[in-house]
């Protein structure tokens, strides 16, 4: 198995880019509810020895793939990346309504500009094949939530973030069972579809069934 690392980041660093922005998102899939993304950024001046002294570094050492992790593995190494001192991070949504406007691309990628706002990083690490539009240097990395550490840790963030959403929706729309697919389109979501048809959350832009 391959695990993320820093390689990526520090060949950055020592091309004098000090702030670079692993980017990853959540929920290009579902049949419903949002697209989030996030940004994070690693302290450049960081060394392993800082994680390494942390009490926490078993857990940074599990950083990897969201998707890989359980949701308690998603939520505890969540809490520790959102506090850390030597991580900046950052998150954008767009809603269901902008999906069915420009595609799941183009809000793909809105709101991963969203998600870097307020850090202004000088270079973007992009999890997949697609560049964004910024001026920001980019680099696209195929597989990029298990091989980078900020991508990993922005896919964590951005997955627990709308896990988050999805279980508010939950509790508006308890009859589609959001709790359990979070939107994806599962058996049981498509039932419910056909029992119910769509709410206001549904991307009408997606097939449903």
């Amino acid at each position: 198995m391959i695990f993320p690392n820093f390689n990526e980041e520090k060949k950055l660093w020592k091309n004098g880019y000090n702030f670079v922005a692993g980017l990853d998102e959540a929920g290009r899939g579902p049949l419903a509810g949002p697209v989030v993304a996030a940004s994070v950024c690693v302290n450049f001046q960081f060394s392993i020895s800082n994680f390494q002294s942390n009490p926490n570094y078993s857990i940074f050492k599990n950083v990897r793939d969201s998707k890989k992790l359980s949701p308690s593995q998603r939520e505890e190494i969540y809490n520790i990346l959102i506090n850390h001192k030597d991580i900046k991070w950052g998150v954008g949504i767009v809603s269901e309504k902008v999906i069915d406007k420009i595609n799941i691309l183009e809000a793909t990628k809105l709101a991963m500009k969203k998600s870097f706002k307020k850090l202004s990083p000088n270079f973007l690490l992009l999890d997949g094949n697609f560049k964004i539009d910024s001026k920001i240097s980019q680099k696209s990395i195929i597989k990029g939530d298990s091989k980078v550490f900020s991508i990993s840790a922005a896919s964590i963030i951005a997955k627990v973030t709308r896990d988050k959403i999805m279980k508010k929706y939950h509790k508006k729309y308890p009859e589609y069972n959001f709790l359990k697919h979070k939107g994806y389109g599962t058996k049981a979501h498509f039932a419910c579809l056909q029992k119910f048809g769509p709410c206001k959350i549904h991307r009408k832009s997606f097939y449903l069934g």
